[in-house]
């Protein structure tokens, strides 16, 4: 097996450096979360800039200038460079934060359409996490981003994609070696 270093650079690989310092613009992680799911390369680069990032143990948005910051900053290019300024928009959408919603399950709320009685959300399960057996409200959509979940007899893998119709049940729903999803749902599933 050929390690990362032997193959071609991923032409992604810039943007781990700033997500691992989390200084990735929050528009980009959900793309590049995606994309280090099904990429080998990358996965083994954040592996490596990890140690790196959590020794220094930066908080989130701490590299990240604020909008006023980079406002001055393109003014002031503006004016050396004799060309209109191209000011940052505000920002339409703040990424929220992970929420424990059971021992070993964590939730990050992107989403909801009340209309449609749907919520988008990344879902991480701990190493060993279940989630309880329950019956769709609604149809149930969940793409595997990382790690290895369980749904009753079915092993889904990073970049599997699993559909429940509603008035179906999971009866176990469960990783050994910990995940994480996105997973679009019904808010009124019932727990079992």
């Amino acid at each position: 097996m050929s390690s990362a270093a032997d193959r071609p650079p991923c032409d992604r690989a810039e943007l781990l450096s700033l997500y691992a310092m989390h200084a990735l613009d929050p528009s980009d992680v959900p793309p590049l979360e995606a994309h280090l799911a099904t990429c080998a390369i990358c996965r083994e680069e954040l592996d490596r800039l990890r140690p790196i990032t959590d020794f220094f143990g930066w908080p989130a948005d701490a590299l990240r200038p604020s909008e006023s910051l980079w406002e001055r900053l393109a003014r002031r290019v503006a004016a050396e460079s004799g060309v209109e300024p191209i000011v940052p928009t505000a920002r339409q959408w703040s990424e929220p934060e992970w929420e424990e919603a059971a021992p070993g399950i964590a939730c990050k709320l992107l989403a909801t359409d009340t209309d449609n009685d749907r919520v988008s959300m990344l879902v991480r399960l701990a190493p060993g996490a279940a989630y309880p057996p329950h019956r769709h409200s609604g149809t149930e959509e969940l793409y595997l981003l990382h790690g290895e979940l369980w749904i009753d007899d079915r092993k889904l893998y990073p970049g599997d994609y699993n559909e429940a119709k509603a008035g179906t049940s999971d009866k176990r729903v469960w990783t050994e070696t910990g995940c994480t999803c996105v997973l679009i749902t019904s808010p009124r599933d019932v727990l079992s």
